[in-house]
């Protein structure tokens, strides 16, 4: 009876696998629009100046309340006349108690969803680097190089009049560092908008070939390079009801090619706040400045490093009425909270956690609670934290083990919380901050789950000076111990980035998944350099990229090598960006360890890479000749064995093409064979339909050569 029973259970065993479905790597690279990846709420958000938050279920937009009960339903239909898409809702930028903002076109509609009435924001077709207002129902915007404002009359204001194009205004200046993603700054109570200013003209224009046109066009870009001119920043004030604008009298300490960055209104309009950052970016002093007249008033404070200072965040002001701010700052090793007052007085370090804060969400009781979102404990989560900034206690209000993305309502009393781990596809949770409720919006089903796919397995491994590494693990779908894998080591290993979070899917694309099904093992390791590890971890690197990075990535082959599954003789590499710069040093520097590398926008000499990154990292080629030496990978090229692979786009405006070009050049000159693939309209990433050509470029490559 139990061998009947046995042959019963292996057999209905077998025909449960033999049921699970293959997936085609253009479909796991198109995962998202293939309905690979878990389920959500459409439009999930809060509603400006309410307790109430919305979202779109089937053919109903739905308001609910902190209690999740249904406040209110707009149907479809109700948007049939105003848009355009008639089969769909629109996507809600801004939510308010009276209105939803959405795009139609080149209109921006403001729907009075209480009286069934709209209004319209019109702006031109070639408008880019939007930021809407939603209290005086304003749009600034941007063309080519100047910045325009629009409101629901349809009138343009033309805030400024740059006739040379080497001055730009109101776009993100210093190419998007130190946590600069915008260039306009709506002030408190929308009176006022700030904005950056650059001027280019120190800056060499870089050749980009537009090969889509007859005859090709060049297209010259503005791209600072190590050791060269730089642009010089700017801080402008335009005042809605005079319609003049001031420029704030920026430090002069800091010299001209500094960085203006971590822009601050101050609660009352009066002041604006400044993180400035001298171009060796080991000094940083943070300025207040008259908004209305643009003098300098004073330096709150200063911070320096020895390696580098890199703020990354604004202000946070405590609304307590006190004129008091938190900062955030890496100066005791960890990004922590200092509290200030307007003087510049530090009233108190209020956290001395030995873990990455992330970003503050908000406040709530007047400033008595703070809500931080950050690593906790395990660097590879996500958490929100309660800090009582009165008895400075802190209390972690989403303990669950996992990767919380938040939102927070403007009272600071409730959160919305997309959870997910890698055993959990998604949860959607309603919670409130005091950790004592906690509601279920959405358990998604997992996506994969009748896909012959395997699951990845997270674990750790003592890299360089015996530091504890995190890393991530696909093994093929019908692992057997007693056979012998070859593997793929996927890398980045450069700042500001992680690759291996407690996350669904361990954080990884589903090719990863994909090539696992395949019979191979793909193993991700985070090394030193990576992000939210805190400052001694990351600054092991700086002058010397690579070095260090490199001997995380060969304990983790030893590591693999130990394995008695993994084949020793069949290990390859891939990394794109920072990581194409450490798959081609990785092969050149250890030519017997991989037999095939595709590096894609690789880094290959640091002295063709821009001024803000690579100066915080490197220094200048003059300043640090020996350490551009040694990471050069042009100069190691005459190592390489193994097959090798790189991959470019043409319009790569990042990495430019001059990286991958000079490689090839000088593995002629030594007769060294390697293989080149450019993407001619792609700029740094090979982005939507093409990426399934990119990866299936790339696997099919290492199939071929791993051998």
């Amino acid at each position: 009876m139990k061998r009947v029973l046995y042959l019963f259970l292996l057999l209905v065993g077998l025909q449960i696998t033999a049921q699970k479905k293959d997936v085609s790597l253009r479909d796991a690279v198109l995962g998202y629009y293939k309905g690979l990846y878990p389920k959500s709420l459409q439009n999930l958000q809060w509603v400006e100046g309410t307790d109430e938050f919305m979202y779109v279920k089937d053919d109903a937009l739905l308001f609910k309340n902190i209690e999740n009960k249904t406040v209110k339903s707009i149907s479809l239909g109700d948007f049939k006349n105003i848009f355009s898409d008639k089969g769909r809702f629109p996507y809600f930028e801004t939510a308010t108690g009276d209105y939803l903002m959405f795009t139609d076109g080149s209109s921006k509609i403001l729907f009075n969803y209480k009286e069934g009435t709209y209004q319209k924001i019109k702006y031109p077709k070639n408008a880019e680097n939007l930021d809407f207002n939603s209290k005086n129902k304003t749009l600034a915007y941007t063309i080519k190089n100047n910045l325009f404002l629009a409101n629901t009359d349809n009138s343009s204001i033309e805030v400024t009049q740059n006739k040379d194009k080497n001055i730009v205004s109101g776009q993100a200046i210093a190419r998007s560092e130190f946590g600069i993603t915008k260039g306009t700054f709506w002030s408190p109570i929308a009176n006022k908008l700030a904005f950056y200013q650059k001027d280019e003209s120190n800056v060499a224009d870089y050749p980009l070939v537009d090969i889509t046109v007859t005859p090709a066009k060049l297209n010259n870009i503005k791209y600072p390079m190590n050791g060269q001119g730089s642009e010089e920043p700017a801080v402008g004030v335009y005042d809605l009801a005079s319609h003049k604008t001031t420029f704030l009298k920026l430090f002069t300490k800091a010299g001209k090619e500094h960085y203006a960055t971590n822009l601050t209104w101050g609660p009352q309009e009066n002041y604006i706040y400044l993180a400035e950052i001298n171009r060796d970016q080991n000094h940083m002093w943070f300025n207040k400045y008259d908004a209305k007249t643009g003098a300098f008033v004073k330096t709150l404070f200063e911070e320096q490093n020895k390696k580098w200072v890199e703020p990354e965040h604004p202000a946070f002001f405590i609304p307590n009425g006190k004129n008091e701010f938190i900062w955030l700052s890496e100066r005791d090793g960890f990004m922590n909270l200092y509290k200030y007052d307007t003087n510049g007085k530090l009233i108190k370090q209020l956290t001395h956690n030995k873990w990455v804060t992330n970003d503050i969400l908000g406040f709530s009781d007047k400033g008595k609670y703070v809500y931080v979102y950050g690593t906790g404990a395990d660097p590879r989560e996500k958490h929100l934290f309660r800090f009582d900034t009165k008895k400075g206690r802190i209390k972690e209000v989403t303990p669950q083990s996992g990767y919380h993305y938040l939102m927070l309502n403007d009272k600071g009393t409730h959160y919305l919380d997309y959870f997910s781990n890698n055993d959990t596809p998604r949860t959607i949770y309603l919670g409130d901050t005091k950790g004592k409720s906690k509601t279920v919006l959405l358990n998604a089903p997992n996506p994969l789950k009748d896909y012959n796919l395997p699951k990845p397995e997270l674990g750790t491994i003592k890299g360089e000076n015996d530091a504890i590494l995190y890393t991530r693990t696909f093994k093929p779908s019908n692992f057997d111990a007693s056979k012998k894998y070859p593997v793929l080591v996927y890398v980045y290993g450069g700042p500001h980035a992680q690759l291996v979070t407690n996350r669904w899917n361990g954080g990884a694309p589903l090719w990863m998944n994909w090539m696992a099904s395949q019979g191979y093992i793909v193993f991700t390791v985070d090394g030193h350099g990576s992000d939210n590890r805190g400052y001694d971890f990351e600054s092991v690197i700086f002058r010397h990229l690579g070095k260090v990075e490199m001997k995380d990535q060969i304990h983790g082959v030893d590591y693999l090598k130990s394995l008695p599954y993994v084949d020793s003789k069949r290990i390859a590499v891939h990394g794109w960006s920072f990581g194409g710069f450490m798959t081609t040093s990785l092969m050149t520097t250890y030519p017997d360890v991989f037999t095939t590398g595709v590096a894609g926008g690789p880094v290959t000499d640091w002295k063709w890479y821009e001024v803000m990154y690579g100066e915080r990292y490197m220094d200048t080629e003059k300043q640090n000749p020996e350490g551009f030496k040694e990471t050069s990978v042009l100069n190691k090229i005459k190592n390489l064995k193994g097959h090798l692979l790189t991959i470019h786009g043409y319009q790569d405006a990042t990495v430019v093409p001059q990286h991958d070009i000079a490689l090839h050049r000088e593995a002629i000159k030594k007769n060294i064979q390697m293989d080149f693939y450019l993407y001619p309209t792609a700029k740094h990433n090979v982005r939507g339909k093409d990426r399934a050509h990119l990866m299936q470029k790339v696997l099919d490559y290492i199939i071929r050569n791993n051998k």
